[in-house]
Formats: structure tokens, sequence, C-alpha cells
């Protein structure tokens, strides 16, 4: 009887259970990074496929936002924003903030939104939210531009403003807000798997920290107004990054060190536990969507 022969097979890839709790797979994310590209396509391409206007709500939105804060808070309300005219000091801020709540939200329902695909093919899951913390980097480039044709047009208008020179980090400032919006969205994705009302105070509880993040208003203003409350703003680490990114961009205001060390303190602490809970989560969230 002749015995089975024995080959030596050498896999490309092989896929086993995930024995350690902590893990980058930063090595397995570079692997299916023709993946990672499809699916910022994805994101990109089918956001607003079946909307009238598309692409312009890109434009839309921050511009409806600037022109509504600059009526309440800074005409009505009295908020004095220097030398800045009011609509470009709010559109600043609103442009750094939007990239935080589109990371945000968008990666606070991974599990949700990809129950289908995690259920049927293997991928390192963190590809999902990387997807979209990129993704949302072309819509805040799209503002981003509409920014800089209004900082043109106040400028040559006569505006009293200018760059700082630190604005040559400005894009390390953004970096750090994505990493600070995946951090805190892959935690409350997994959150969300077991308890659903996350779900529905997601979208208040965004309107509620647009409000404690110094968005519409300079950082000292609230420190001078209501001393007794401005702890609420001064813990907050989205609002050192729109105050530097302010300062960067329209030279007003100031830059604090120990708050921007507090902010990279914050988001390397958020980013760690969330990769902790999102690799719990992974292995047995299909349970429970």
């Amino acid at each position: 009887m002749n015995q089975p022969e024995h080959t030596n097979t050498t896999w490309l890839f092989e896929i086993t259970p995930k024995n350690k709790f902590f893990s980058l797979n930063l090595k397995e994310v570079w692997q299916y990074r023709d993946l990672l590209m499809l699916f910022v396509k994805r994101d990109v391409v089918t956001v607003y496929k079946q909307t009238v206007l598309g692409p312009l709500w890109y434009l839309i939105q921050p511009l409806f936002t600037s022109i509504t804060f600059t009526i309440i808070f800074n005409n009505l309300a009295g908020i004095e924003t220097g030398t800045v005219p009011p609509f470009l000091f709010n559109l600043a801020g609103i442009t750094v903030w939007n990239y935080f709540t589109a990371c945000l939200t968008g990666t606070s329902n991974t599990f949700g939104a990809n129950a289908g695909i995690f259920g049927k093919v293997y991928f390192p899951r963190l590809i999902v939210p990387i997807s979209i913390v990129i993704s949302n980097l072309i819509k805040f480039g799209i503002q981003f531009f509409i920014f800089i044709l209004f900082y043109l047009y106040y400028y040559s208008q006569g505006a009293a403003i200018s760059l700082n020179p630190s604005a040559v980090f400005f894009p390390l400032l953004i970096v750090l807000m994505g990493v600070l919006g995946l951090g805190l969205g892959m935690f409350i994705s997994s959150l969300v798997t077991k308890y659903r009302d996350f779900s529905y105070l997601i979208g208040f509880g965004v309107q509620l920290l647009m409000y404690l993040s110094a968005v519409m208003y300079p950082l000292a203003l609230i420190k001078e107004k209501i001393p007794h409350y401005a702890w609420l703003v001064q813990y907050n680490p989205l609002a050192y990054i729109i105050e530097t990114a302010r300062y960067m961009l329209l030279n007003v205001g100031q830059i604090s060190m120990l708050g921007l060390a507090y902010t990279i303190g914050v988001t390397i602490a958020l980013l760690l536990v969330g990769i902790l809970i999102f690799n719990k989560t992974e292995k047995s969230f299909i349970d429970t969507v």
C-alpha cells in the first residue's frame, strides 16, 4: 500500500484566531492596502450618490453654519473676534470641527453598517474605520479650499489677517484631530453593538460637544466671562485643537503648549483604549448586532 506523500507547503497568508488582546496588525493592514483604497472610494462615491447637489453639500453645510453663527453669536450676542472678520473666524473653526465630527460619526457605527461584510469574508476589521478617516480628508480638503478662497477675499479687502509661521504644522494638527475621532469612534462603535442607546445619543452629544469646544468663540472669552464653568472647556482636548488651528491660520488667540500636550496624551489614550475594545468586540459582535 502506497503511503501518502507529505509535502511542505508555504502559505502566502495564514488566518488564525486572534489571541492577543491588543494588536494593531499594521503589517496586515498594509497587505490589504488595495482593499483600504476601495473602501475609501466607496465612502466618497456612495455618500452623495443619490443626492441632487452631490459634493456641493460639502460646501453648503460649513457656509450656512458659519453664516448662522456669525448672525447669532457675533451680531446678536456681541462676541468679538478682534481684527479677524467674524465669518472667517467661524469658518476656520467649523472647517476643522467638521473633520472631527465626520470621523467620529462615521466610525461610531462601524460594526452595524458593515455587519453583512464582516460576517462573510475575512479582512483586518481596522481597515474600515481607517478608511473613513482617510476618505473624510477629501471632504476636509474641499472645505479647506473654500476657507482659503474667503481668506484671500478678506485679505484683498484689507482685513488685518495673516498666517502664523507655525501654520507649517497645520497638517499635523489635522492628523491629531483625525486620530482623536478614530479612537473615540472605535470606542463608541464597540458600545453600540451592545447598547443601542448610544446610537441615538451620538447626534445630540456631538452638538453639545461643539458648544464646549470653542468652535464659535475664543477660548480666552469663556475664561473671562464664566470662569467658574471654564473647566468644562479647558478639559476638552478639542478646544485646544480648534484654538491652535485659528492661531495658525488667522494669527489670533494663542497656543497653549500645556494644552496641546494634554490633547496629545488624551488622543493616544483614546486610540489605545479604542483599539483594545474594538479588538475584543470584533470577536463576538456578530452575535449581538
